[in-house]
């Protein structure tokens, strides 16, 4: 029996892949001067629409905040999240939702303003603490602050930009969340050196486009999307290299991924040479981290290769 493809059908007769993002989150999505949106997350939209269309440009973002995200994915607004959203076996089953593939991994943690002195979050006792509600990391800080014996009062605020003009404003002592979007928000200020982030990272956070569950075309081409950036940065696929290695290297998964053998293409759905495409739009996962995260701080850490020391990027075989 043929897979069903819905979500696919319906963005070819749209013409445009309909992505869910953050409302503005440096490094991962958000809007430019121009208006024209940029980032990690943004890319792998990017990605997802050139395997489909041959075309970075045929996407539409929707911004979405903590609270409405699965309900955009849930009633058909967006195809995809792609937005800082941790992998949970609740968000796994009973929202109905798929994770392709773990593109950044990730762990909660606190920043404060230098000038409080703080060395580690068990400092924090007796502090305020702005959280997003609906969030990780809204239950996250309570079960840390139980076992650590750490009283706080927490400062809820929906909408990251007011969430964070709150913290700068001095509505509280620290502000928790992601590290990565730590950074993010350190790195946006005018006077980065002025925040800490400091060394305590008190859970796993395993982010990754979201689907919905049940279309699992939609799912296989957004998880060996993720696996084609990671496994042309392992074989030294780049965006101003794929042409030519498509055309003369002769390595057996090279000739695979790069649609000159086999059909895995077809498989997916979209042009044998969809990665090809992919590659030299956008770049492999390397090239996209450079280009959106390092500028603002944020090392590979876990996200290195496999190859790497530490590295847990890792792509199965494309045969």
């Amino acid at each position: 029996m043929a897979q069903q493809a819905p979500t696919l059908d319906a963005i070819r007769a749209r013409g445009t892949l309909v992505c869910g993002v953050n409302t503005g989150l440096a490094g991962f999505a958000q809007p430019d001067s121009q208006g024209v949106w940029r980032g990690f997350d943004v890319d792998y939209c990017r990605a997802v629409a050139v395997a489909l269309f041959n075309d970075a440009s045929k996407v539409r973002y929707v911004p979405t905040t903590a609270q409405n995200r699965f309900t955009a994915l849930q009633s058909g607004e967006v195809d995809m999240l792609s937005r800082n959203t941790t992998w949970t076996l609740s968000r796994d089953t009973s929202l109905g939702f798929d994770f392709p593939a773990i593109s950044f991994f990730d762990g909660q943690g606190f920043m404060v303003k230098a000038s409080l002195g703080v060395r580690t979050a068990r400092e924090l006792d007796g502090a305020t603490i702005c959280v997003q509600p609906g969030t990780t990391t809204e239950q996250n800080l309570t079960d840390w602050a139980r076992a650590n014996r750490v009283n706080f009062t927490p400062v809820v605020i929906e909408r990251l930009e007011e969430l964070v003009g709150a913290f700068v404003g001095g509505r509280c002592d620290a502000f928790t969340t992601d590290v990565s979007g730590l950074a993010a928000t350190r790195a946006a200020q005018a006077r980065p050196a002025d925040y800490t982030i400091l060394p305590d990272v008190i859970s796993k956070e395993p982010l990754g486009p979201l689907v919905r569950h049940g279309d699992q075309r939609m799912t296989d081409l957004v998880r060996w999307v993720h696996f084609g950036l990671i496994a042309s940065e392992e074989l030294g696929i780049t965006a101003a290299n794929v042409r030519q290695m498509a055309a003369n290297d002769t390595r057996p998964e090279v000739q695979r991924m790069l649609g000159r053998n086999g059909d895995l293409g077809q498989m997916l759905g979209v042009d044998n040479a969809w990665l090809v495409n992919v590659i030299a739009a956008i770049g492999n996962y390397g090239e996209i981290f450079e280009r959106n995260l390092t500028p603002i701080g944020i090392q590979r850490g876990p996200n290195a290769l496999w190859t790497t020391p530490g590295g847990l990027q890792y792509a199965p075989p494309f045969r």
